[in-house]
């Protein structure tokens, strides 16, 4: 693979490394149904052109077939879409749900039981942001924008065949914190000595351990360079640790199954949808039955559908809604009942934000940022030191003591251009296989761990981080793939504009000037969110300590656990796998179809 980025395509394209061979598979055999003479001599005007039908590539075929991943081909994927979410809202009535006297909600048993569902969504910050910069809106009226458009009365529950929409609207930054503090006691584990670590064999990752939170570097990872995965982090994302908690806590606490509670992320980057029909983020990782209970019917996913910020704008085109006319406030109370279980409720809606949302933190969710300000909190009197790589998008971190000794390392790796360079420092060293050749020792581009100081940090090497923040998008996750593009911007703001009808001709392609001053303004937008949710009773608290933020975390999370008893080991963490590829072998090598079918069969087949 390659990453050919610049300003004039500023997405998460992943140029192909090999061509697909899926269309050439999938092609039939056209039958020949021609009774006439064999041995007649025709001419070319009466030979019929061959007309075979269009391939077409899933997620199952991208998942099983590592020759390339791209942005495009998650475009062309028929679901996933906002046509399966208008599908999905118009064959299925919504679960009537009846509240108690608290206003939490409790399943009730009417009409439309077993063919209704649960309709739940969760939101990203960055498509917010997005949206915000689109309309030129404050990122607090961007959230109350998509809430009236998937719950209020005027939104997606004004049409359609039930009038259904969605019951809860998530904030992803709530799982988002429960990923940062999670990852920040992984890193911790991974400076102890193996000796002391009370955890099971290779539930930790080696170091450095880097971040996985990203599909596209996560693809990139398994397809390309196996000896990354023991790096990788065994935390779930924030959009697959949302979906693993409305699956489980929602079935529990209304009496319906999984599959009866649909889920919609929003996100920034198309390669969400690869992520979501993951096998691994499945009822299959954590029911507690287990395999055995997912042979009777499919596997239950996580996340049902992603759809991105640009998509959001074609579901409401779709069905003639106009998003800048809807009502920029909080919705009724009869569109916006609690969750069912109270304690959760505080948990996923808290009364302020947790997350912090500034330069320092970055656009893809403060992981590095955190786990340096947790080290920090243990070292008083520590300094954080920036030392800029040979871009924008390569930062080392250093965690100073008083005394100047190096507490942590770390870094960030923005785009694939310097992931590939941070790929090639890790790879390990070539062993001679020549008799009685010696073993080259480890340069400072190899993977040995360095021996590690009292303070946990290592020394003398390029590689001795503890943890790197790994992004495949230049500039972080505001410029994703999905996101609302300028030229997208100005289309939907002049529909919504009388004066366009004046002005039809086409608008010029955004010079590469106009799109840096885009992402600007919606980087601006997303970290202005921290001032727009203030209120006043939100400016009269004093922020969470990272000790009360962790404290909280894990009370949730054990409560969460307790809930729907079954262990955090099986919620919040995943595994990773190498995927070999068949791009290029001849006819003669045998292909393991098996594994290809049993990928396929996790994940639905032909979805």
């Amino acid at each position: 693979m390659s990453a050919i980025l610049s300003a004039d395509d500023l997405n998460d394209f992943i140029s192909p490394g090999v061509a697909c061979i899926k269309p050439v598979e999938t092609l039939p055999k056209k039958e020949s149904s021609d009774s006439r003479n064999p041995y007649e001599v025709t001419t070319e005007d009466k030979v019929q052109p061959e007309n075979p039908p269009p391939a077409q590539i899933s997620l199952t075929d991208c998942l099983a077939c590592s020759g390339c991943v791209t942005s495009a081909e998650a475009v062309l994927i028929s679901l996933q879409s906002h046509t399966e979410v208008l599908n999905t809202l118009d064959a299925y009535p919504e679960t009537p749900l009846t509240r108690n006297q608290d206003g939490s909600c409790i399943h009730s048993n009417d009409a439309h039981d077993g063919e209704s569902r649960v309709f739940v969504a969760s939101v990203s910050p960055q498509v917010r942001a997005s949206l915000a910069a689109t309309y030129g809106i404050s990122e607090k009226e961007a959230t109350y924008l998509i809430d009236q458009f998937l719950s209020g009365p005027h939104g997606l529950r004004a049409g359609g065949k039930h009038g259904s929409g969605f019951t809860w609207v998530v904030d992803t930054n709530v799982m988002r914190e429960a990923v940062l503090v999670l990852t920040a006691d992984e890193v911790k584990g991974t400076l102890k000595e193996p000796s002391t670590r009370n955890t099971v064999k290779d539930s930790l990752p080696k170091l450095p351990a880097l971040s996985s939170a990203c599909p596209g570097w996560i693809c990139y990872a398994e397809k390309t360079h196996p000896f990354i995965l023991p790096h990788l982090s065994r935390l779930k994302s924030p959009q697959a640790l949302t979906g693993t908690f409305l699956k489980t806590v929602l079935s529990k606490a209304l009496g319906v199954a999984p599959s009866s509670i649909w889920h919609l992320a929003i996100m920034p980057c198309f390669d969400k949808k690869l992520e979501a029909s993951r096998g691994e983020l499945t009822d299959v990782s954590w029911s507690p039955e287990g395999m055995e209970a997912s042979t009777e019917s499919q596997p239950v996913r996580d996340v049902d559908c992603v759809i991105t910020a640009r998509e959001l704008l074609t579901l409401a085109s779709s069905r003639g809604i106009s998003l800048p006319t809807l009502p920029m406030k909080s919705l009724p109370p009869a569109f916006s009942p609690k969750f069912p279980d109270v304690a959760l409720d505080a948990f996923l809606f808290p009364k302020h934000r947790w997350s912090e949302q500034s330069m320092e933190t970055g656009t893809s969710g403060g992981y590095l940022h955190h786990v340096l300000k947790t080290f920090q909190a243990k070292n008083p009197r520590s300094e954080i030191v920036t030392q800029r790589g040979r871009n924008v998008d390569v930062v080392e971190y250093l965690l100073m003591s008083p005394g100047g000794e190096t507490i942590l390392k770390t870094a960030r790796y923005y785009g694939f251009r310097n992931i590939q360079n941070l790929v090639r420092k890790l790879k390990p060293a070539r062993v001679s296989r020549l008799p009685g050749a010696r073993t080259p020792a480890p340069s400072a581009g190899g993977n040995r761990r360095q021996p590690l100081s009292k303070n946990g940090a290592s020394a003398g090497s390029t590689t001795d981080y503890a943890y790197v923040e790994v992004m495949a998008c230049p500039g972080g996750c505001t410029n994703g793939g999905g996101q609302i593009r300028i030229e997208d911007a100005r289309e939907a703001t002049s529909n919504a504009s009388v004066a366009s009808e004046d002005n039809p001709s086409k608008p010029s392609k955004p010079s590469p000037h106009e799109q840096r001053a885009w992402l600007a303004r919606v980087d601006e937008a997303y970290f202005s969110a921290e001032s727009d949710s203030e209120s006043e009773a939100d400016s009269q608290s004093t922020p969470l300590s990272i000790p009360e933020k962790e404290a909280r975390v894990h009370e949730a999370l054990r409560y969460w656990s307790e809930l729907v008893q079954i262990p955090l080991s099986k919620l919040a963490y995943t595994t990773y796998r190498e995927v070999e590829s068949d791009v290029g072998k001849t006819k003669d090598t045998p292909i393991d179809t098996t594994r290809v079918v049993e990928l396929a069969g996790k994940i639905g087949g032909g979805w």
